[in-house]
């Protein structure tokens, strides 16, 4: 088993853990009202967006989610909260040099800059990671987040359990294209599962807000492609979509994040299928360090 497989496989009980550790760092994590800023990088990028939108969903405060590259440094955030799995990202490290009195950090690997720089530290190294496709870490760190927000996760476990028994929604051999879509929240969640499958297999997908989709990505719908919903769908979108030919992939009876692990299987299968090792994905390392 690769690498990667055996830390999807590993994602209901480090969620289980992230949830208790939620409860023992609400200290270092932004209070309701401040003004906050969510950044990172790649997949910690779109775990910041799932943050960003169920924190003011939940009435916290204004928050907004950057990749590291485009944070705003000037800008009057009163907490900044970085997610970085390696530590060593070198534009998460730009951020935390300029304004580290401002900054929480999530990160997998303590032994690194990222910890000496941060006001607040939130260590999860049991979820850091040996594969270049991060899974595991980015949703343990997005599950501790959605604990802190106080939301009962017990069921988003049990659900990660089932993510991991079900069966494929689509067959690797015979599909051409996906395009994930989410609101809300998830639709960092569509943008990350996008990610999996062009990280680990070379493969065709794209990513939109679900009712942005029929504002023109819809025109590449057809037989043999598929569109992959998490969360809430738009009405009509469902039609919309076999109308084309297209494949609907939807399943609203689990956890939006645990549907998030089916993609992350579903990355691995096509890798697989197209002989593919996805534990060394094509031009990427564990981290990016630019000189």
């Amino acid at each position: 088993m690769t690498y990667v497989a055996e830390e999807i496989n590993s994602q209901p009980g480090l969620w289980r853990r992230a949830v208790s550790q939620a409860a023992e760092v609400t200290g270092a994590l932004p209070r309701p009202g401040e003004r906050v800023a969510v950044v990172g990088c790649g997949t910690s990028w779109f775990m910041a967006m799932a943050y960003a939108a169920l924190r003011e969903a939940a009435g916290q405060g204004e928050t907004d989610a950057f990749a590291g590259s485009e944070f705003p440094i000037d800008r009057p955030y009163d907490r900044i909260v970085a997610i970085t799995r390696s530590g060593t990202t070198t534009e998460v490290l730009d951020i935390l040099r300029k304004a580290g009195d401002r900054c929480t950090v999530l990160v997998g690997d303590v032994d690194t800059p990222a910890v000496t720089l941060a006001r607040d530290v939130i260590a999860l190294p049991w979820a850091d990671e040996r594969s270049v496709v991060q899974t595991r870490f980015a949703t343990s760190a997005l599950t501790l987040l959605r604990a802190s927000l106080g939301e009962d996760l017990a069921k988003a476990a049990d659900d990660a359990q089932r993510a991991l028994e079900l069966p494929l929604p689509l067959d690797p051999a015979t599909i051409e294209q996906v395009t994930f879509v989410g609101r809300g929240w998830t639709n960092g969640l569509a943008q990350e599962a996008a990610l999996k499958c062009r990280e680990a297999a070379t493969f065709w997908t794209e990513a939109y807000p679900a009712m942005d989709f029929r504002h023109g990505p819809i025109s590449i719908s057809t037989t043999g492609r598929a569109v992959w919903a998490f969360g809430e769908v738009p009405p009509g979108l469902r039609e919309d979509v076999e109308a084309t030919g297209a494949t609907f992939v939807h399943d609203p009876s689990i956890d939006p994040a645990a549907h998030l692990i089916v993609a992350q299987r579903f990355a691995v299968a096509l890798a697989e299928h197209k002989g593919l090792d996805p534990d060394t994905p094509r031009h990427l390392t564990r981290s990016v360090v630019l000189s």
